[in-house]
């Protein structure tokens, strides 16, 4: 290993069935107002809301609502939320849903005490918080974004067409997280499949950069295998408890940091698909599943040891021929994977149109942690081949 790192990650973790009833002994720790954080009601369709409201109450906190989080929370709702939270005193922030709800929370946390404006502060200039932050905690109903134990906050801007993420450091991390695999059986097929898909490129992300042999490339590849073998048990049986719990986990460790440790990340594949997703407001596990692989057939010949050990390792192609077409057959396997999963191969099935374009390289913001340093053109070129 090349790099050297600090490590650390504060989020406490109860996980399992029945993990819910943890929450009590969670909250004992922190004052009487608890922001109750959630989406668009999904989680009072299938009773979430209803325990975790009975647990606020048994533990004596007063509950400041705040609904209506959409999937992609936008820089309108924060504003709000940072109103709630300041006029209310609250005292924790609880998140209660998917990762758009923990990104949100996140972002909430940061932004109460401070007097700039946190778009421009966070998110446009990528500042660090420099105020008091609220404590935010989270029980999670659908896996794939990791913010349940990252610092990670994605808060998207119509009027501005940019929808951006700020990686903050462990302080903003959720302090606990509730993972019940259980609670993960009423989301929709396809929000399964994004979410699974999601998980699996947050690891390729971190998996397709640095040239040293590093113990992350192997816990990546261990996660990825789980992924894919869980991923097709769950397709045929959606309540397989071992299948969806082993995802859950997987998808945890794939965004936590750990796998990060000591080594260079490349991000392009997320930059990408989230200027599609500014544009369309579609389902971010499905922006990056169609632009991926036009991405990595781009930069394969730049970092094609990995791309043939990935082939190798993860999907078990034979090492015959070339190391490029031993490379080639790992990506046909993945794209073989994703039709299996029934996520989005192309952008056309999002909404996008080729004279939009332009306008999606423009929101592209260009990492240099890869492989391959693209530009403008290049961009272009990859969003074209997305079509």
């Amino acid at each position: 290993m090349l790099g050297n790192f600090t490590y650390q990650n504060p989020t406490k973790i109860y996980f399992g069935k029945g993990a819910l009833a943890d929450l009590k002994e969670a909250l004992k720790a922190y004052g009487k107002t608890v922001q109750l954080i959630y989406g668009g009601g999904s989680v009072k369709k299938n009773g979430i809301y209803d325990q975790v409201v009975s647990l606020l109450k048994e533990s004596g906190k007063k509950i400041v609502e705040d609904g209506g989080v959409m999937p992609n929370p936008t820089v309108e709702k924060l504003y709000e939320g940072v109103k709630i939270a300041r006029e209310n005193e609250v005292d924790l922030l609880l998140a209660v849903g998917g990762g758009s709800v923990c990104d949100y929370a996140k972002a909430v946390s940061v932004s109460v005490y401070c007097d700039e404006d946190p778009w421009e502060k966070y998110f446009i200039r990528f500042e660090e918080p420099s105020c008091k932050l609220l404590p935010v905690g989270c029980v999670l109903t659908m896996v794939g974004t990791g913010s349940e134990m990252n610092g990670g906050s994605v808060i998207t801007n119509h009027a501005q067409k940019l929808k951006i993420g700020h990686v903050f450091g462990s302080e903003v991390m959720p302090k606990f997280t509730v993972l019940d695999p259980e609670f993960t059986y009423t989301v929709p097929r396809r929000q399964m499949v994004a979410g699974i898909y999601d998980a699996f490129n947050h690891i390729c992300e971190q998996y397709f950069s640095g040239t040293d042999d590093n113990v992350s490339d192997y816990l990546s590849e261990a996660l990825m295998k789980s992924l894919i073998a869980n991923s097709r048990v769950a397709l045929k049986d959606p309540e397989n408890y071992e299948a969806r719990s082993n995802i859950m986990w997987a998808a945890t460790w794939a965004l936590n940091t750990l796998i990060a440790a000591g080594k260079s990340t490349d991000w392009e594949v997320h930059m990408l698909g989230q200027a599609v997703g500014a544009y369309t407001d579609a389902t971010h596990g499905m922006t990056l599943s169609a632009v991926s692989l036009p991405y990595y057939r781009h930069i394969l010949p730049y970092g094609l040891k990995k791309f043939r050990r990935f082939a190798v390792e993860v999907w078990k192609v034979e090492e015959r021929g070339t190391d490029e077409e031993i490379a080639q057959s790992g990506l046909k396997a993945l794209e073989s994977w994703m039709r299996e999963l029934g996520v989005a191969m192309g952008l056309k099935e999002l909404g996008v149109s080729e004279e939009m374009i332009e306008g999606i390289a423009d929101a592209t913001l260009v990492m240099d942690g890869g492989y391959h340093v693209l530009t403008r053109e290049e961009i272009v070129k990859i969003l074209k081949e997305s079509l």
